[in-house]
């Protein structure tokens, strides 16, 4: 890389640690300014842009007239290729005067100037493609203004010490395009008009995260007029904006359907294919009694039912899968912070340490925590957009189910049970979904924190480990019995609701003969019953909450007391406990809130077996009525009929019925 920076008065080394931080006057060497600070915003954005390109091919949303701000930044843009190239034609120039300068006076602005035209092109093409604020130019400008702030401040401090500009012609071009740079920030932060076609613009009242643009969303800065006006008054219907069109129910519950109905054709397709087979296999076997060989090419079908589950994660995986992401580098950032304190503290320690050492450690403490906010706060929107459309979509499939069972599907899930899977099944999902990415993130956050620890104390963190393994098994017999509990709890409360359903459908009987005491007594029984079991749930998961929640206290002290006591040479100093301490703190959310997810988890696969087995009914046959036009005579005739409540009970009219209406 020294070479490629070149030798002598032209060139500089890569890296120079008495330039760069053992210095009061830090800075960073002139080639790692012209090569990888320079380079930084380039890979960025040719890294992104394969994603990027795809997410627009399938996300229109319109067309946007070019605006006078469209056209200033495609300008400025273009202006930016001619300036970093007018540097590469500089260099052409001087290896013709015979003053070649080094390798990347030529590679750095090729590389820059063909990058500045992929960000122009990338900005007409958001533009055909409806996208009003474009968060992969904002990082792509930002980043291009941070890695300049150094050039622009060493440049200025060289001319200073040497009194006067060395090479005036890169000099002047460089602050032309740090401008150039700034004001494309700048204007990439302003949102572009509505664009043409948008389903948006025909709700009286949109809601306005839909045209936020990307700091917009970043920070919530959207939702602050519904804040002021709810502060300033009560809110009313009026007040309240549409919902976006991708949160409505038609939408999300026709998602849902679609997704389930092509599960169901793959799984019949699957059964189909695999009783051929067996029917053909029978066939080859056939004994001498034919019977027999009926009776095997007959055999049932296999009985494991189309995966709502994976209906499910089909459905809203990928949507929920962003927040995960967002989760695991909040998860990630969360570490930093313990090890800039073990930083801050040794700073502290060292008498000759330069001083602005203490500040940049500051600063990133405060911007990694600003860092850790945002993004947490971006996963619990989409966590709780996806359960909101989860609770939504099942909801609505449940309803349509209802609509279109047979009879016999009617006998097995009384209306209690339905309303039961679409106000408690349905909410499970959606308080599941909140915390659901902790049966992951958990985990992660306790290794990476037992990592640490063991960097700081050695083994004795190990003490730490055998407390939280001897709470596994405890919190997996709580979560089993829990399981059980919600089983029974649901089975009383489909009774107790179907009860009430045919007290309100006789009322009138009742009241009549005075029944109101007999039949309170039985509804209040049923309750008892549910109380009962409710009672237990919450005794047991207030127990587990209570010891996850005192696991970082036993844990930290069980690590001390060990550390301290296996030999006389461990000194616990500032930085071992304050650096211990932050990392056990990291722990405290994870343990606390694993037990809680386990328990929804388990209360959740029952519901999910529940609405299952009920989306696997029979449904009425339309095919099997025929619209005809009625012609004189009778409406409907019935020929040596045979009735019966369901197919598989007896006929109740074991006649044949001959019935003209």
């Amino acid at each position: 890389m020294d070479a490629f920076c070149g030798y002598g008065d032209q060139g500089s080394r890569f890296w120079d640690v008495n330039v760069t931080i053992y210095t009061d006057s830090p800075d960073l060497t002139p080639c790692f300014q012209n090569t990888l600070l320079a380079w930084i915003p380039c890979i960025y954005l040719w890294v992104v842009l394969p994603f990027y390109l795809l997410y627009l091919k399938y996300n229109r949303r319109g067309y946007i007239v070019l605006s006078r701000l469209n056209r200033v930044k495609t300008v400025l843009g273009i202006l930016l290729w001619g300036v970093c190239w007018s540097d590469l034609f500089y260099s052409f120039h001087g290896l013709v005067q015979t003053k070649a300068p080094p390798p990347v006076y030529f590679v750095t602005p090729l590389i820059l100037g063909i990058t500045m035209i992929l960000a122009t092109l990338l900005i007409q093409y958001e533009r055909l493609r409806g996208v009003q604020s474009s968060a992969v130019l904002i990082i792509f400008w930002l980043l291009s203004v941070l890695c300049a702030v150094i050039p622009f401040r060493s440049k200025i401090l060289t001319a200073q010490t040497e009194g006067h500009v060395k090479d005036l012609f890169r000099f002047t071009t460089f602050y032309i395009y740090f401008a150039l740079v700034f004001i494309e920030l700048i204007l990439s932060c302003f949102v572009e008009r509505p664009p043409f076609f948008s389903p948006i613009s025909s709700e009286s009242n949109p809601c306005p995260e839909t045209t936020a643009g990307f700091l917009s969303r970043l920070t919530f800065w959207w939702f602050t007029r519904m804040a002021i006006l709810g502060y300033k008054r009560p809110l009313e219907n009026k007040d309240l904006w549409s919902l976006n069109e991708e949160d409505t129910s038609n939408v999300v519950t026709n998602n849902l359907l679609k997704e389930w109905e092509k599960e169901k054709s793959r799984y019949k397709r699957q059964e189909d294919v695999a009783y051929i087979k067996r029917s053909h296999s029978n066939q080859n076997h056939i004994t001498e009694d034919p019977e027999e060989a009926e009776l095997l090419i007959t055999k049932k079908r296999n009985k494991k039912e189309p995966s709502f589950l994976k209906v499910l994660l089909t459905t809203f995986g990928p949507y929920f899968l962003i927040g995960s992401v967002f989760k695991l580098l909040q998860d990630l950032l969360s570490f930093i912070n313990p090890q800039l304190l073990s930083l801050l503290i040794v700073f502290i320690k060292t008498d000759d340490a330069p001083s602005w050492w203490g500040y940049l450690i500051a600063v990133l403490m405060f911007l990694c925590a600003l860092l850790q906010t945002l993004l947490l706060h971006q996963h619990f929107q989409y966590v709780f957009v996806t359960g909101m459309r989860l609770r939504t979509a099942i909801t609505g499939v449940i309803y349509r189910k209802a609509l279109v069972i047979t009879n016999s599907a009617k006998r097995s899930s009384t209306v209690g049970e339905i309303v039961n899977l679409m106000s408690v099944d349905a909410q499970r999902f959606m308080d599941l979904t909140t915390f659901l990415n902790l049966l992951w993130s958990a985990p992660l956050q306790i290794i990476l924190a037992l990592y640490f620890l063991w960097q700081a104390l050695g083994p004795s963190v190990l003490a730490g480990v055998a407390v939280m393994i001897l709470l596994i098994p405890f919190n997996a017999a709580i979560a089993m019995k829990t399981r059980a509990f919600q089983v029974e709890q649901m089975q009383y409360k489909d009774s107790r609701i179907k009860m009430m359903n045919e007290i309100l459908n006789g009322i009138k009987v009742l009241k009549l003969y005075a029944w109101e005491t007999s039949f309170q007594e039985k509804v209040l029984e049923i309750r008892q019953n549910e109380l009962r079991i409710l009672k237990k749930s919450a005794y047991l998961r207030a127990l587990s909450i209570f010891v996850w929640t005192s696991a970082p206290f036993l844990v930290a002290v069980t690590t001390f007391a060990v550390y301290v006591t296996v030999d006389e040479t461990n000194v616990l100093d500032a930085e071992k406990a304050f650096v211990s301490l932050a990392l056990f703190n990291i722990l405290r959310f994870p343990l606390s809130m694993f037990p809680q997810v386990i328990s929804n988890l388990a209360q959740t696969s029952v519901s999910l077996t529940r609405i299952q087995n009920f989306l696997s009914h029979d449904e009425l046959d339309s095919s099997c009525v025929d619209k005809k036009t009625i012609s004189a005579g009778y409406a409907v005739t019935v020929h040596s009929g045979t009735f019966s409540w369901a197919k598989d009970l007896p006929p109740t009219l074991q006649e044949y019925i001959h019935l003209p209406v």
